[in-house]
């Protein structure tokens, strides 16, 4: 009677020391079988009521209209949330970066395509087709262009305006690789309400997350001229944790944050797009995150989103409001993001 056949190694993913030798895996396994599995506290709910009509009258509009927001190509959790407010994010300047960031899922090229000089006409067309109340325009670093692409920036902000002067802009920009005359010239006159350039990690672990030519301290000089320049503007950032950070770390980058008259800040947990990416260094729980809430509003920022699923452009409008004097977002009933040690206010239809 033959003897039940074994399974076979596929070589071309290990490799061994000869028969019967070690059978090692590659970097590709190794780094799969190191994930760490998602907390049971990384779940989302639906819309109900005018926010799942809300919600189902923009996709339609995306669909009928073949539009492309980075809300759906980043398969962001907050989809449902935020669509369902009237708030939309595009990026603009190509669909590659000439940085590498380690923890960044958008592409990286030397020399990207030219730009596309239809793309301030289309962008505002996109802006009022979706039928929305509040858009962020963020866009890629184009390092290959003399002032990193602000001048096309302009131009995109400009006609979103002409186009829908009714519809907030939030424009979540690069560094423009430190050109303050180009971040300069695309503030002057600008109709923005919130000015937004992300830090994304605290100041020591730089070189392990952001490219090389980013840093902690580079992005900070961008907010601080920011607000300079236009005072009249909101500035934002975000912060990524679980990318090795401490928690002291996080209070310490806060108020470095503050100091520079940042205005808001959204804190949230960095999921590894693949194994190749920076892996997950820990998952800080709802309650630490309810803390930095705390702490942020203590040292003076007029918004705050902090929680696991909370990403740059989280409940963007509704931060907008809030930084204006409106309900904290925390405390409005939400599909699963933001977390507060403030006491809650549900609105009339179970979301925010």
């Amino acid at each position: 009677m033959p003897g039940q056949q074994l399974p076979i190694n596929d070589l071309s993913e290990t490799s061994s020391g000869g028969c019967g030798g070690i059978v090692r895996s590659t970097v590709k396994d190794r780094r799969k079988s190191e994930r760490k599995r998602l907390p049971e506290w990384f779940r989302t709910t639906l819309p109900v009521g005018e926010a799942q009509i809300q919600f189902n009258e923009t996709k339609s509009r995306v669909k009928e209209n073949n539009l492309h927001t980075v809300c759906e190509e980043a398969r962001c959790p907050n989809v449902h949330d935020c669509w369902g407010r009237g708030t939309a994010t595009f990026m603009i300047a190509g669909q590659e970066c000439t940085r590498s960031c380690r923890f960044c899922a958008v592409g990286t090229v030397k020399t990207p395509p030219p730009l596309d000089e239809n793309e301030p006409r289309d962008l505002a067309q996109a802006v009022s087709n979706m039928g929305i109340s509040h858009v962020v325009i963020t866009v890629v670093n184009r390092d290959d262009l003399e002032d990193g692409g602000a001048s096309h920036y302009k131009e995109c902000i400009k006609a979103v305006n002409e186009r829908e002067p009714n519809v907030t802009i939030e424009f979540l920009c690069s560094d423009l690789d430190s050109n303050m005359s180009a971040l300069a010239y695309l503030l002057h006159e600008s109709p923005l309400s919130v000015f937004a350039h992300n830090v994304e990690c605290v100041p020591r672990l730089d070189q392990n997350v952001r490219d090389s030519r980013a840093s902690f301290n580079q992005s900070l000089a961008i907010l601080k001229e920011a607000k300079k320049l236009r005072p009249d503007i909101l500035t934002k950032t975000s912060l990524m944790v679980g990318v090795g950070e401490t928690d002291d770390e996080i209070e310490e980058a806060l108020s470095m944050l503050r100091k520079a008259d940042v205005d808001i800040i959204t804190l949230g947990q960095y999921l590894s797009p693949s194994w190749k990416h920076l892996a997950v260094d820990r998952f800080p729980t709802p309650q630490q995150f309810a803390t930095w809430d705390e702490s942020a509003r203590a040292i003076g920022f007029k918004a705050v989103a902090s929680g696991p699923l909370v990403r740059s452009s989280y409940r963007a409008g509704l931060l907008l409001a809030e930084a204006k004097g409106g309900q904290p977002v925390a405390t409005l009933t939400a599909s699963g993001a933001a977390v507060s040690n403030l006491s809650s206010s549900p609105s009339k239809d179970g979301q925010a």
